[in-house]
Order: C-alpha cells, then sequence, then structure tokens
C-alpha cells in the first residue's frame, strides 16, 4: 500500500546500511534514557540488586523505554533516531500506528532481543528490510525523501 507512487514524499523500503545507523543511534536514546530512569528509581527508592526490588527495577526501565517507543510511534510514527534518518513506520493501511498496535510492536521486538536478536535480524533476509515483529503485524518501515 505504501508504494513510491502513492505519494511524493516517501521512497522504498530503506538499506540494511541506513537500518543499522538508526539502530545504532536509537541505542544511544535508550542509554540516555536508561540512566536517567535509573538515576529517579535510585534516588527514591535506593538500592535494587536483589529480592522483588530489583524485578520492580527491571519492569519500570523496560516500561519507560516503553513509553518512549510507543509515545513516538504511535504519535509521530518516528523515534528521534527515525527522524535523523528519515525513516517512518505505518500500519497496513499507511496510517500512524494504533496505542494498541504501537503497544505491541513494542512487546514483539523485546521478544526478538529476547532471542539473540533474531528478530532483527530477520531484516537481512526480508526483501522489504522489514524486521519480524514489523512482517508479523503488517507494518512498512519506509524512507521519507528529504524535501
Amino acid at each position: 500500500m505504501l508504494e513510491h507512487s502513492s505519494s511524493p514524499h516517501l521512497k522504498q523500503a530503506p538499506s540494511l546500511l541506513i537500518l543499522g545507523a538508526c539502530f545504532i543511534y536509537e541505542t544511544l536514546v535508550v542509554a540516555a534514557i536508561l540512566f536517567a530512569s535509573a538515576f529517579v528509581y535510585l534516588w527514591l527508592f535506593g538500592e535494587a540488586t536483589h529480592g522483588l526490588k530489583r524485578y520492580v527495577f527491571q519492569f519500570y526501565l523496560w516500561a519507560t523505554v516503553g513509553v518512549y517507543f510507543i509515545w513516538c510511534w504511535h504519535k509521530n510514527g518516528q523515534t528521534l533516531a527515525m527522524k535523523t534518518w528519515r525513516l517512518k513506520l505505518f500500519n497496513q493501511h499507511a496510517q500512524l500506528l494504533s496505542f494498541q498496535l504501537a503497544t505491541l510492536r513494542y512487546v514483539l521486538a523485546t521478544v526478538s532481543l529476547l532471542f539473540l536478536g533474531l528478530g532483527f535480524i530477520w531484516a537481512v533476509l526480508d526483501k522489504e528490510h522489514l524486521y519480524w515483529h514489523d512482517r508479523y503485524l503488517k507494518n512498512k518501515l519506509v524512507s521519507i525523501k528529504q524535501s
């Protein structure tokens, strides 16, 4: 549905080089979010190295990163890194992701990471360079032409 001819501002699927660069940039953004979130949590609740506090802390960090991704995908179709590398995420109807679809994408992306990143490596084999969770959810990650 997101063909080159359907919109003058969209290009074909992003190259693997662009996806890799975006992934590295996104890792830096996530690291900053994790450092800031961890600081706030540890300042409020103290150490969280064992017991229930440790699991609450891990969930808190996962949820904090999730808020960043879900909000960005739902509101703009782009995270900070995706804006920089001119990538945009759409659902199968060429619309921005609903809150539910963005949340499901985050959960499935987490599962992909837990399986040694295989869901992300999938993009190397996919003809449109889609991650496994995007192929499954019928999302499209496209390059945006420079204005």
